[in-house]
């Protein structure tokens, strides 16, 4: 049974880092596309200015390589810790420093 617990907890931590990443990678490409949007209409050249829309974010983006090495780490990091060669203010600390690349 602790086998079974380990692996549910180890599939629980690699799911909701992989998840925070994810996030994190849609929050700068949202903020990316917000900076290279053209400036709309100023009010004194058009009556009528229309509304900028970003571009909606694809279902499923294709995942960088450099994402792909950051979820690498993250699953070897989970791994680290399930097996308790990492403690867990280690196992954050290193979560931290490879999210905040």
């Amino acid at each position: 049974m602790p086998g079974l617990l380990r692996g549910v907890a180890r599939t629980a931590a690699v799911a909701g880092t992989a998840t925070a990443v994810s996030n994190r990678v849609a929050r700068r490409q949202q903020g990316r596309w917000a900076r290279q949007a053209p400036p709309g209409p100023t009010p004194a050249s058009s009556p009528s200015p229309s509304p900028v829309a970003s571009p909606p974010l694809p279902p499923s983006a294709p995942l960088t390589d450099d994402m792909n090495d950051k979820i690498d780490q993250l699953k070897r990091l989970g791994e680290l810790k399930a097996q308790g060669l990492l403690t867990e203010a280690e196992f954050t600390d290193q979560k931290h420093r490879i999210l905040s690349d």
